[in-house]
Formats: C-alpha cells, structure tokens, sequence
C-alpha cells in the first residue's frame, strides 16, 4: 500500500482541493494518508514556509500546490 503524506495548512484552498482529490482516489486505491501541518513543526516551517501543499508519496515529493 502507498504512503502519502500531504503537507498543508489550515485555511489554504490550495490544500484543500489536494486533500480532497486524494480522498476521492482513495475510495478506487487503497492509501495510507498522513495530513502534516506545515505550521505545527519549525522544521516543516523551514522547509516549506509558504509552499504547500506538497504531496509525497513513499516519502518522495511527487506533486507541489496541484495534483493531476
């Protein structure tokens, strides 16, 4: 099964709309999904500050603010 793990924040459309996307493909695939809030780590903060989401899979970044 594929991990995915979406970096976001609260109050983003951006996230939102990424968050959703993976929800509906997840009801066809089986996934694991983390949601990690870029603002509840300094280390995340650091890393992504204003860019997010961003979308890993199996721990590689695979999609930045959209998922096709």
């Amino acid at each position: 099964m594929a991990k995915l793990t979406i970096v976001s924040r609260r109050d983003c459309h951006l996230c939102e709309e990424m968050v959703a996307i993976v929800q509906e493909v997840r009801t066809e695939i089986p996934l694991e999904v983390e949601l990690q809030d870029v603002d509840g780590d300094e280390d995340v903060q650091r890393r992504f500050g204003e860019e997010v989401p961003v979308l890993f899979v199996n721990g590689r970044k695979a999609f930045k603010y959209r998922v096709t």
